[in-house]
């Protein structure tokens, strides 16, 4: 009992070291006061008590502005690198903030204004967010289809239009019927004046060799230089950062514009890659990026997490035209944090974005993905017996290849080739791209492929 009394109490100011800086103290003096005022005369629920201090000074908190609540003590909000966001302080905090702009809403007109702004905000950040992932969804289809028929050939009276487009004039705007073009001339064509014969062949393929392993090299070359963290799908550290862990730049702009980029150049090399999963990252980099554009979201980590879980369901719904299905997928898979509110803006953000893509209409069918699913013909019954053929043949595939994938990235951590990434990406497009060309089907980008999958084939 002698040696507890004289132990100082927890939260005493004497038990503070010496070393602690004046405007620590002059805090917590504050706060000492608060607490000897809040025990004198009690408190209500319409107190804000900041949980950081413990303080709940009625005069001195019409002192504060809303801003104040986090800028008076340093750190406050802010987190280190792969550092844990406390989940509890920053929703506390909101409502702290909520509550002074509600009780200041009939001083004056601005801040009526303001507490009109504050409630919006929400639905306008995920607006934004629609429609730049929308417009980025649209030039990052038109630049890889593109750069894929950049590797057969050229429209010499506008080199910015692919096959596709260069052909409109001849009525030829699928991609099942373009081998009578003339307006579109392949490297053959353009080198030697020889469309068919083994010389046109061999140019063909040296040009398509070329061009898969300068996109591949430039992509990999603008990864490793300017934003590592672009590497990869990205879904599993964005489901990582949406539990509530901090990677400082890993939605940041350059990741943006090199990830951006590096999709429809990983893309157009021929490589087994697709922009399917890198678009959910691309949708968090802009949601981070505009959410400072309003304090409310961009100084508060918990609430920036709200949109960065409309941004992936924006995500997915540019990627497969499907904004139910990316609701679903940032419901279901992604997000920690997921309340009501978030729901609906993760469904309007999603409608936005596919809206904006299909607008753009980069694949000229009026939809918003390329391998748009309109299959009316019957079934017959038999034909289940093969459906149950390739189910099964498809999963021992699959499973093959995520055993085979496993044992690859275990060998590449303890091998010499993991330490020259640029040069395992070009040994690997050389590889796909000779094997690959040998077949005409494996030749054509996983888009154009897929397209064919999913048309209606018949004796015409």
């Amino acid at each position: 009992m002698r040696n507890m009394e004289k132990r100082p109490l927890k939260g005493n100011v004497s038990s503070i070291p010496m070393s602690v800086p004046a405007s620590y103290q002059s805090v917590i003096d504050k706060v000492s006061n608060g607490e000897k005022h809040r025990h004198r005369s009690g408190s209500s629920d319409d107190d804000m008590i900041d949980i950081t201090t413990g303080m709940a000074n009625p005069s001195f908190q019409d002192e504060l502005t809303s801003s104040q609540y986090t800028d008076d003590i340093p750190g406050i909000g802010q987190y280190e690198d792969f550092h844990t966001i406390d989940w509890q302080r920053d929703i506390a905090r909101d409502r702290m903030r909520h509550r002074y702009i509600v009780k200041r809403k009939q001083n004056s007109v601005f801040d009526l204004v303001r507490g009109a702004h504050d409630a919006w905000s929400g639905w306008l950040c995920v607006l934004l967010v629609g429609l730049v992932t929308g417009c980025v969804a649209g030039l990052i289809d038109i630049g890889a289809s593109w750069m894929s028929d950049l590797k057969y050939g050229l429209c010499p009276q506008a080199f910015w239009l692919n096959e596709e487009q260069c052909c409109w004039s001849s009525n030829e705007t699928s991609y099942g019927d373009k081998g009578n073009c003339s307006q579109w001339l392949t490297w053959s064509e353009l080198i030697a004046d020889a469309k068919t014969g083994a010389g046109a062949y061999i140019i063909q393929f040296i040009f398509y060799v070329m061009w898969a392993l300068l996109f591949a090299l430039l992509a990999a070359s603008l990864v490793r230089m300017f934003a590592p963290y672009a590497c990869g799908s990205g879904i599993p550290e964005i489901k990582t950062i949406l539990s509530g862990f901090i990677i400082r730049g890993y939605l940041g702009k350059w990741t943006l514009i090199i990830k951006s980029v590096g999709i429809m150049l990983a893309v157009s090399a021929g490589l087994s890659l697709g922009k399917e999963g890198p678009m959910v990252h691309i949708a968090c980099c802009i949601g981070n990026i505009l959410s400072y554009l309003f304090p409310k979201y961009g100084k508060n980590e918990a609430k920036k997490r709200e949109i960065l879980s409309a941004a992936a369901a924006a995500g997915v719904s540019v990627a497969f035209g499907a904004p139910i299905g990316g609701v679903l997928f940032s419901l279901e898979e992604v997000s920690y944090y997921f309340p009501l509110k978030t729901l609906w803006r993760s469904f309007f953000c999603a409608l936005v974005a596919a809206f904006v893509l299909r607008s753009i209409n980069p694949f000229g069918n009026e939809h918003s993905v390329l391998f748009y699913v309109e299959y009316n013909k019957p079934f017959m019954f038999f034909e289940l017996v093969p459906f149950v053929g390739l189910g099964i043949i498809g999963g021992v595939i699959a499973t093959i290849f995520i055993k085979a994938n496993l044992y690859w990235c275990r060998y590449r951590k303890v091998s010499r080739l993991g330490q020259y990434p640029v040069t395992e990406v070009l040994v690997v497009t050389a590889i796909t791209a000779v094997v690959g060309y040998l077949n005409r089907f494996t030749r054509m980008s996983t888009s154009q492929l897929i397209f064919l999958l999913f048309s209606q084939c018949g004796v015409s």
